[in-house]
């Protein structure tokens, strides 16, 4: 079998490609020296017709036409992959064609999006950014490459693990040897390569999605349920509560971050069993912002109330008892049998360190929301009512801080997707072998001036996730101040 081309029979495409790429980069380049130098044609002028647009305006719209060819060239190297046969369009095609089920489901997701967005709240106006839609397009192309991974074992050519012989360091395209092309078809070649140790490095970047997703965002979401629970009553009650709880946070925010997390995943730390008591105190936060919320809620109608509490103490001390509970660990609780899902220690510990750490930050932001919001008119209504101060914190301020709210979750993603990526860089929590991002270019750095391709693969994967958070959170706040 001979190695793959980067575009195939579509190297036609490819002297098109680069003119237009060094258009659009010459223009880009026109726009900021214009900007200085011509001043903008009147707006109402433009409008009307009656001059003619100044030359700032025609760079711009040039700017934009040639993004726009650049943006129609890629689908065209995207789409061929997909409808043409496997290898015929290069290595750009067959790792498009791979990724068929996520352009699949990111057309029906904005589809459907567009087309109901006047009915779907902030994520609805959301479509009316363009900066928020290509967030939107970068983050749920990693969410929908996660769950294809992990939960139908789709994507990956092969198992992120194994190593197979005469393929250490091979570049990408790079057929394996003593296979039938026929029966095998997109396996028997490493796509984007292979590492040091003869792993494949397609497999390897999208099976470490599946730790990024499922790490970065739950880890925030817990520590804003943390925060929150902390930060509502300290910035409405006030008083020594406030002063108690600030100390605490200050206490932990006045530690370098990168130093905490080392010290926090240290083998000799985690052998103590501290991350795993830290586990017991953490993952208590959630159920007793769950409580709190629905108890607040529907306080006046104890028929609806009872019940409803009784089942989600029950589902959430379960999935409490899970997490926390591991074989051979300082804390093994439930047997096997119970055990809805084994966390591994790495995980565990390196998820309760990202949960310790975003807290505390999060605790300040939340209880400056609630030192505003609370001299609102509407929370002196709901006071006048007889409302209860949980009613008032959770069902009146919370929903009215939303939208800084959701803007920092989107950038401390961002953030803890990072930090994820500098632990694993460093060999700290997640096992030597892991297949995430940080591990992954830790190992492929080694060799960098000679193949560069395992460690630019995960690093641009990383890239690209992070910058779909920051756009996205740019979109949300962007929107959110429009309110």
């Amino acid at each position: 079998m001979e190695p793959l081309t980067w575009t195939g029979n579509l190297a036609l495409l490819n002297p098109i490609f680069t003119y237009v790429a060094y258009a659009f980069i010459l223009a880009v380049a026109l726009q900021i020296v214009a900007s200085f130098v011509f001043k903008p044609a009147a707006v109402g002028a433009v409008m009307t017709g009656t001059t003619a647009a100044g030359p700032k305006e025609w760079i711009d719209k040039l700017a934009k036409y040639l993004l726009l060819a650049l943006i129609v060239v890629c689908l065209i190297y995207l789409l061929a992959g997909m409808v043409m046969p496997f290898g015929k369009a290069g290595i750009i095609g067959a790792v498009s064609a791979r990724f068929a089920p996520v352009w699949i489901a990111l057309f029906v997701t904005f589809t459907l999006s567009t087309v109901y967005k006047r009915r779907l709240g902030l994520y609805g106006k959301l479509y009316d950014s363009m900066i928020g839609m290509i967030g939107f397009g970068f983050v749920m192309f990693w969410v929908y490459t996660a769950i294809f991974v992990g939960v139908f074992d789709m994507i990956a050519t092969g198992d992120p693990l194994s190593q197979v012989s005469g393929m250490k360091n091979k570049l990408p395209g790079t057929p394996i040897r003593g296979v039938d092309p026929e029966t095998c078809g997109t396996s028997c070649w490493y796509l984007l390569g292979g590492d040091n140790l003869a792993r494949d490095v397609f497999s390897r970047m999208v099976e470490g999605s599946v730790i990024v997703i499922v790490i970065a965002p739950f880890a925030t979401l817990f520590a804003f349920m943390g925060g929150i629970t902390l930060g509502l009553p300290a910035g409405y009650f006030g008083g020594k509560l406030d002063t108690f709880l600030s100390f605490l946070a200050n206490l932990i925010l006045a530690f370098p971050v990168i130093l905490l997390f080392y010290l926090l995943v240290t083998p000799e730390i985690v052998q103590t069993g501290i991350p795993h008591y830290m586990a017991m105190v953490l993952f208590v936060f959630p159920i007793v912002f769950l409580t709190v919320l629905i108890n607040s809620r529907f306080y006046t109608r104890p028929k609806l109330r009872n019940p409803l509490l009784a089942g989600i103490l029950v589902l959430t001390v379960w999935i409490y008892l899970s997490a926390i509970s591991a074989p051979g660990t300082v804390i093994h609780v439930l047997p096997e049998s119970m055990d809805m899902f084994n966390i591994s220690s790495g995980i565990l510990v390196v998820f309760v360190s990202v949960v310790f750490v975003n807290s505390p930050t999060v605790f300040r932001i939340v209880r400056g929301l609630a030192l505003d919001i609370q001299t609102r008119d509407y929370v002196a209504a709901a006071q006048t009512r007889g409302e209860g101060p949980w009613y008032i914190m959770l069902w009146e301020i919370l929903p009215n801080a939303r939208g800084p709210l959701i803007v920092d979750f989107c950038l401390r993603v961002g953030y803890t997707t990072i930090l994820l990526g500098t632990l694993g860089f460093f060999g700290l929590g997640l096992p030597p072998e892991s297949p995430d991002w940080g591990t992954t270019i830790n190992d492929g750095r080694k060799l960098l001036s000679i193949y560069p391709h395992p460690a630019l693969v995960p690093a641009f994967a990383l890239l690209s996730l992070v910058l779909g958070l920051n756009l996205l959170a740019d979109g949300l706040r962007e929107e959110s101040l429009r309110d």
